[in-house]
């Protein structure tokens, strides 16, 4: 099954790679993982356009790929899947690093010499409610119960936010074990508009789930159809049903012409579209997927990263990356007629808009960017499994591409 023994491992209940934030993330904290202990198997969701196995210098990569319709039917079969990859790898590990319970039940149920980080970006007893509305409460019981096993069996935890750490905390999780290591962005220089893009526009990019508040952005749009030279771009990470759903209230809103769809951008092509932007939104909902679980959204660190001012949902987590007024603006969520207003004030007054993009470029490059997390993520590893570190010069920007297997 394997072509090498490895020393960590990497586990992820996500599809890699895609254009999505997790994909980026993956990117970033698995290599660092493989330099650390000198080698690595990445084992992550795939499809049938992905190679289910690779080899990519010392890293293997495994996927996952057979499709499943339900949800939880494939977080079981891809658990079951990595028990027996496990059959073959685990006598080698050092570390084992995984995202999810699906994966952390394998990992931590048998007998181990290896450490073990749980990387907490999102729960799915709290996470599921807003996919599948429909999702049975004993159900979630279940999943509660199994994080809550990863919680306590897991040797140390990373998250990215503060909100999610007094979340875990409430959860009776034991603080000493976790350390927040934030996302990073890395530094997007000046470029050339592209050259179907709008004279000005607003820019929105990510994914295009409900909770990201979509809908309170088209309303905010509609809302400003005075500024008639003012367009909106949304690039969207995936075609989804969800972004299907936005693309209809946008035509019934009657402000369709005036927006700019595009998908699945890499990030290089995607830089200019962020970084000749007028504003940056992020739009987020008051749910308990953002507020409580809590959020560390890329978007707004890669729009300051690129010296472009944001407006963002006043939330917990929001405030840990922007200050109101300084590097950016926050606005009450779920509110179109306030995300207006605040674009208005911002386009009337381009210095104000300059200064705070660059007050938040020089935020990330002082506090935000991606040597600053990893180094972080290496001080884990070193705490958990001092004995078995292979000091590599660190490769702070070295990543997995997130376009292309």
């Amino acid at each position: 099954m394997l072509l090498t023994q490895p020393r960590s491992l990497y586990a992820a209940f996500d599809r890699f790679p895609t254009c999505k934030g997790a994909s980026n993330h993956i990117a970033r904290f698995a290599p660092c993982l493989f330099d650390y202990a000198g080698s690595g198997l990445l084992y992550v969701l795939g499809d049938t356009t992905l190679p289910v196995q690779q080899r990519e210098g010392n890293v293997e990569i495994l996927r996952f790929s057979v499709p499943f319709d339900n949800f939880l039917e494939r977080a079981t079969a891809y658990g079951t899947y990595l028990e027996r990859v496990l059959d073959h790898a685990a006598s080698g590990l050092a570390i084992a690093h995984f995202r999810d319970p699906w994966s952390g039940v394998p990992l931590l149920s048998r007998t181990h010499d290896y450490a073990t980080v749980y990387e907490v970006n999102a729960l799915p007893s709290i996470e599921l409610l807003h996919a599948y509305p429909g999702i049975a409460p004993r159900t979630l019981e279940k999943i509660r119960a199994t994080e809550l096993y990863c919680l306590d069996r897991c040797d140390a935890i990373v998250t990215p936010s503060n909100t999610t750490r007094s979340l875990l905390e409430s959860l009776g999780v034991n603080s000493a074990k976790i350390t927040v290591v934030p996302n990073g962005a890395e530094l997007i220089e000046p470029s050339p508009r592209p050259t179907d893009a709008p004279q000005k526009y607003l820019i929105y990019f990510g994914a295009l789930q409900t909770w990201q508040g979509i809908d309170t952005l088209l309303r905010a749009f509609s809302l400003l159809a005075d500024m008639d030279d003012l367009h909106l771009v949304i690039c969207g990470s995936l075609q989804s049903r969800d972004a299907r759903r936005s693309e209809r209230f946008a035509i019934k809103l009657g402000i369709n012409d005036r927006i700019v769809w595009r998908w699945e951008l890499s990030a290089a092509a995607l830089a200019p579209w962020i970084v000749n932007a007028e504003i940056s939104l992020a739009p987020l909902r008051e749910c308990a997927r953002n507020v409580i679980q809590g959020c560390a959204p890329l978007k707004i660190l890669e729009s300051m990263a690129a010296g472009v001012v944001v407006i963002a949902s006043d939330l917990p987590p929001v405030r840990e990356l922007i200050r109101d007024g300084i590097e950016g603006r926050l606005v009450a969520p779920d509110r179109p007629a306030e995300l207006a207003r605040a674009i208005r004030v911002l386009m009337a007054y381009p210095e104000r808009r300059r200064m705070m993009g660059e007050r938040g470029r020089e935020r990330i490059a002082n506090e935000f960017t991606w040597p600053h997390s990893l180094q972080r993520l290496r001080d884990v590893y070193r705490r958990i499994d001092p004995a078995h570190a292979i000091e590599l010069a660190p490769r702070a920007d070295a990543a997995f591409t997130t376009t292309s297997a």
